[in-house]
Parts: structure tokens; C-alpha cells; sequence
């Protein structure tokens, strides 16, 4: 209705530190597709510049997506909880298929390291970037298990709630130092007698790294502000307090959320 008070706006900062998180985020993107198509020979679908695309996909899902996944709760803060949820395992969702399913993800490392006869996962690079995709994937299997679809109990999704804010948190800062060492071994076995003259990949590749990091920090920065943290809606509240009812057989006055 006319009379209905406006949404409250979003705390101050919020906005810009979201906003900056895009920049830097856009900014991976360019510099990485920069680094492979200047200093690389470009990318391509198919071999043997296949492989080129492996960095601009990881970057693109495991990190840039990954992060704005993270930053739904904050940005959507007057939304539905349910739309949030959904956009947010979507996210999450697309970055899988990203850095597995297409022909230039996790899959094109292992046939690119077949057709030249390179050992597979022996660098920690491979260890890191491996163990953070696999726990990704359980990460989100659990998420939509728990929060997504029906069937956990209150008291299941409350305990499993930390573990999975924990989780979440920590899988972002695995997925950017995966990228740090994958960068680094490339550097190195590409440029390894020039990369200490500070030749301009050497510098570019640093820099992609160094944003990595702001990246990073900025997403980190935003999450852990708890005065940025999503309010709940009251319809939310009620919600909750009848699903505890259904699912514990208690009143809505009995416990704490």
C-alpha cells in the first residue's frame, strides 16, 4: 500500500565494499584472460591450447563466483530467504559445473597431462586445488541437504549452521591459495630462467595474484562484519518458531534459536 514503510536501507559501507569486491573481481578476470592471451598463445576448446582456459575457468568459478555466492546473504538483505537461498546454491552450483563439467575444467588437466605424457596430482598445487574442489562439492551437497530442501529437523540445521558458515568461509581461502600455487608452478615452468629478471609476464602474473588476494580480503572483510550480517525478516521469524514446533514438538516459547 501506499502507507507501507520503505525497506531499511543497507548499513553504511556495505554497498561500497560489495561494490569494490565486483571491480576487483571483473579485474581478475580481464587480467587472467590478459596474462593467457598475451603470454600463453590464447585460449582455445581444444588441444593444444585446451589447457590455457583451465586458469580463466577456476578463476572465473572457484573464486569470483564463489565469493559472490558468499556475498548474497549481504547483498539481498530484504529478499526472501528462500529466493536467497536458492540464488546463493546457484551460485555455488554454477561454479561446480564450471570448474568440473566443461571441457576446459578440472577434466582437460588430466587429458592434457595424458597427451604429454606429464605425471597427474604430484605438484600441491594439484594436492590443494583437488582436496578444495572435492570438499566443495560435499560442502554444497550438505548445504542443499540441510537448508535448500525439506527433511532436517531445527535443531539438525542449527547445529550443522556453524560447520557450514565455517566451511564455506574457509573453502574460499583454499580455492585462492590453490590458484596462488597454481600460478606460481606455471611461472615457473614456463619462465623459470627469466621470472627472477622481472620479465612482464613474471609482473603480470604477480599482479593477478596480488588481486587474488585483495579479492580475497574484501569478500573476507565483508563477511565477518557481523553488523552486516542479514536481518531476518518477522515473517522469517514466525516461520521458524513453526517449523521448531513441527519438527522438535515444541512451542514456540520453549528453547532458543
Amino acid at each position: 500500500g501506499m502507507d507501507e514503510a520503505p525497506p531499511p536501507a543497507s548499513p553504511a559501507g556495505l554497498s561500497a565494499y560489495v561494490a569494490v569486491s565486483q571491480m576487483l573481481g571483473l579485474t581478475l578476470l580481464v587480467t587472467t584472460g590478459a596474462w593467457l592471451g598475451r603470454y600463453r598463445g590464447g585460449v582455445a576448446w581444444h588441444s593444444p591450447l585446451q589447457f590455457n582456459v583451465h586458469p580463466l575457468c577456476m578463476v572465473l568459478g572457484m573464486v569470483f563466483l564463489q565469493g559472490d555466492a558468499l556475498l548474497v546473504y549481504r547483498v539481498f538483505r530484504h529478499e526472501a530467504k528462500r529466493s536467497t537461498k536458492a540464488l546463493h546454491a546457484l551460485l555455488h552450483g554454477l561454479a561446480l559445473v564450471i570448474a568440473l563439467l566443461l571441457p576446459t575444467g578440472i577434466v582437460a588437466v588430466f587429458e592434457s597431462h595424458r597427451a604429454k605424457g606429464i605425471p597427474d596430482m604430484y605438484s600441491l598445487h594439484s594436492w590443494c586445488g583437488m582436496a578444495t574442489f572435492v570438499l566443495y562439492l560435499l560442502q554444497w551437497l550438505l548445504g542443499c541437504g540441510f537448508f535448500l530442501f525439506p527433511g532436517a529437523s531445527f535443531s539438525l540445521r542449527s547445529r550443522y549452521k556453524p560447520h557450514h558458515i565455517f566451511f564455506g568461509i574457509s573453502l574460499f581461502i583454499l580455492s585462492i591459495a590453490a590458484c596462488l600455487l597454481g600460478i606460481t608452478e606455471m611461472l615457473l615452468f614456463k619462465i623459470s630462467d627469466s621470472y627472477s629478471h622481472f620479465v612482464p609476464e613474471g609482473i603480470l602474473a604477480n599482479t593477478l595474484g596480488v588481486l587474488l588476494v585483495a579479492f580475497g580480503l574484501v569478500v573476507g572483510y565483508v563477511l565477518t562484519r557481523d553488523d552486516w550480517k542479514r536481518p531476518p525478516l518477522a515473517e522469517e521469524l514466525a516461520l521458524s518458531m513453526d517449523f521448531k514446533t513441527l519438527t522438535e514438538g515444541e512451542s514456540p516459547g520453549d528453547g532458543s534459536q
